[in-house]
Formats: C-alpha cells, structure tokens, sequence
C-alpha cells in the first residue's frame, strides 16, 4: 500500500519560501501523477498542482502559478513543491496526493499524506 508523507512546512514571513517533500514508501511514486492540494480553515481542499510521472508539463492554478514550482525525483521517490515569494493567504495544510493521471478534483485521488502545516505571517 503506497504511503505518502509530507516533510518540510513551518513558519514564514511573507515573501519567503518553503520547499515542501512528498515521499512514498510500499510503492513507487513513478508509477503515479502527484498533486498538492492546501487545505485552509473553512475552506475547500484547493488543487494547486500536478506532475505526471514523466515529469512533462506540470501544471498550476493561477494563483501560485509563477511563484510554486512542483518538480519530481523518481530515484528518491519523491516529490517536491518550491513555494517563494509566500503571502499570508498561502497559510494553509499542505498535502500530497497520488493519482493515475492529474486532476484538479480531489476525488481522483485514492493516496494522501497526512499533511503539513505552513503558516505565512510576519
């Protein structure tokens, strides 16, 4: 059973940056496309991207788009989104998820991590 766990959240100031993990054991993360949702309260869980296993063409929501990059090393089994220039509205549970191919809808997604915090605040 694959399992994803997330490493890499915490505290920072606007502007900032974080580079969050996503790293699989009991399966490979090549075999999957990868996501990251964020979950802030009271909100929806909000897709902000996806790879595919190839690596090709990842794809972003306009908001981060610019300023979070996904990137991926099948080798480490592990997946990475670099998040700069961070605002105060980013703050939110960050997830990784595991799919057959990219969707924007959480449902497609049968394996998640259990989270990871950022918090953007001066």
């Amino acid at each position: 059973q694959l399992q994803l766990v997330e490493s890499g959240g915490g505290l920072v100031q606007p502007g900032g940056s974080l580079r969050l993990s996503c790293s699989a054991s009991g399966g490979t993360l090549d075999n999957f496309a990868i996501a990251w949702f964020r979950q802030a309260p009271g909100k929806e869980r909000e897709g902000l991207s996806c790879i595919v296993n190839s690596g090709d063409n990842p794809n972003y929501i306009d908001s981060v788009k610019g300023r979070f990059t996904i990137s991926r090393d099948n080798a480490k089994n592990t997946v990475y989104l670099q998040m700069n220039s961070l605002k105060p509205e980013d703050s939110a549970v960050y997830y990784c998820a595991a799919a057959s191919f990219c969707s924007t809808w959480y449902g497609t997604y049968n394996h998640w991590g259990q989270g990871t915090q950022v918090t953007v605040s001066s």
